[in-house]
């Protein structure tokens, strides 16, 4: 099939205009030049992507499916110049990590600052994912490296330890609860929740938690972040259960904290990585030594 960037480029850009002379106008194309592009790429596709209509043009159904695939091939097209970009400033690696929201959004960005000083020429890649995807993509080799919450076991990967993250009870001050040292989750399962999107990866945890106890989570407000949870329990909205590394970093005035006295209430972070390591580039090798260092420093005190 001989056909071009350039025509791809068009063929979205008529689409997106409904119309040959602004889309070729976007393109930098003269109208005729327009016309006789998408005409060639529709006889080398076998199949007619526009029907011409009295003030522009519409998709045919096989111009829609066309379209689709077009911008699918477009974007991870920028997506590869945006990767190979930092190799052409002197980038040495690019490193792929896997880690669930809670580790983002408290242990992780603390301690990749020593090794992002350490190695300037290197970039990291750091996707949010449930713990089962992360377990996916560094089986597949997707992830280089991921964080993952809970002990999990698979005969081609290694558990590290790395962190210890401890949910918490958060309530508006005048709530009876606030008064309390320790709450049962039972016992929080008779209010509201103030919750994170069914995406997150501790709103499945809690909902498994409640499902144990043949009990349903009372779920008033789904949000995107813990800032947001905070907020609205500090409006008087719900309760809601929050890893107590996470508060350190938001402003918890106008709520209180209340332990859950729950064994899993404690939440063991693990660093995952491929037990056959000989993939293993020296520049990933300094990044999990990194991590676990961090790690080991600052929680070996506390769990001795």
């Amino acid at each position: 099939m001989h056909y071009d960037l350039i025509d791809l480029k068009l063929f979205v850009a008529i689409a997106d205009a409904g119309n040959v002379s602004r889309g070729g106008a976007a393109c930098f194309l003269a109208p005729s030049s327009a016309s006789l592009r998408i005409k060639r790429l529709e006889q080398a596709l076998g199949a007619q992507l526009f029907k011409r209509e009295a003030r522009g043009v519409s998709l045919t159904r096989a111009g829609q499916v066309m379209l689709k695939h077009c911008r699918r091939c477009l974007t991870d097209l920028e997506q590869m110049h945006a990767d190979l970009a930092p190799f052409a400033n002197g980038i040495k690696a690019q490193i792929s990590l896997s880690a669930s929201s809670s580790a983002i959004a408290t242990f992780v960005p603390n301690d990749l600052q020593p090794y992002l000083r350490a190695y300037p020429e290197v970039r990291i890649s750091l996707e949010e994912r449930l713990s089962e995807d992360t377990v996916e993509a560094v089986l597949s080799g997707r992830a280089d490296l991921g964080i993952v919450t809970g002990r999990l076991e698979h005969p081609d990967l290694e558990f590290l330890p790395y962190r210890l993250n401890e949910l918490v009870v958060v309530v508006p001050p005048d709530d009876p609860m606030a008064r309390q040292e320790a709450v049962t989750f039972s016992a929080c399962l008779d209010r509201p929740f103030i919750c994170m999107n069914s995406d997150a990866a501790i709103y499945t945890y809690l909902v498994n938690q409640a499902a144990a106890l043949h009990r349903h989570l009372d779920i008033r407000i789904q949000v995107s972040s813990f800032a947001a949870i905070l907020s609205l329990i500090r409006a008087g909205a719900g309760i809601g259960l929050i890893p107590r590394p996470v508060l350190q970093t938001l402003n918890c005035d106008g709520v209180r904290l209340v332990l859950l006295d729950e064994d899993w209430a404690i939440r063991p972070l693990t660093l995952c990585r491929r037990r056959d390591d000989k993939h293993m580039t020296p520049y990933v090798k300094a990044l999990q030594e990194c991590l676990l260092s961090a790690a080991h420093a600052e929680w070996a005190p506390e769990q001795a």
